[in-house]
């Protein structure tokens, strides 16, 4: 049964960095794409970047030129580099495949304070 794991998030300055990373345990990154979301508090769950599994990256408008997500195909994970975080990236992060998503994961929680 496929299972995806998120660590890696923490608290944060504002210009701080994060790489989470998402782990697909019990299959593998099969799909045409994988995403990674945030939640902010008391919001819905947005795509913030995705990857294809040719690994061609998309990004929001809000993570353009400060994100990068990255696939390592050998340890089954994909990867978000954050830099340049600001305190509206805050939120809980989860990764999922595109267009048929497995059960989500527990997420990891981003923090950047100013």
């Amino acid at each position: 049964q496929a299972r995806l794991v998120e660590s890696g998030g923490g608290l944060v300055q504002l210009g701080g960095s994060l790489r989470p990373a998402c782990l697909l345990s019990g299959s593998t990154f099969r799909s045409d794409l994988t995403g990674w979301y945030r939640q902010p508090p008391g919001k819905q769950r947005e795509l913030v970047a995705s990857i294809t599994i040719d690994d061609g990256p998309t990004y929001a408008d809000s993570a353009k030129g400060r994100f990068t997500i990255a696939r390592d195909k050998a340890k089954n994970t994909v990867y978000l580099q954050m830099n340049n975080l600001k305190p509206e990236d805050s939120g809980v992060y989860y990764c999922n495949l595109i267009p048929f998503p497995v059960a989500w994961g527990q997420g990891t929680q981003v923090t950047v304070s100013s």
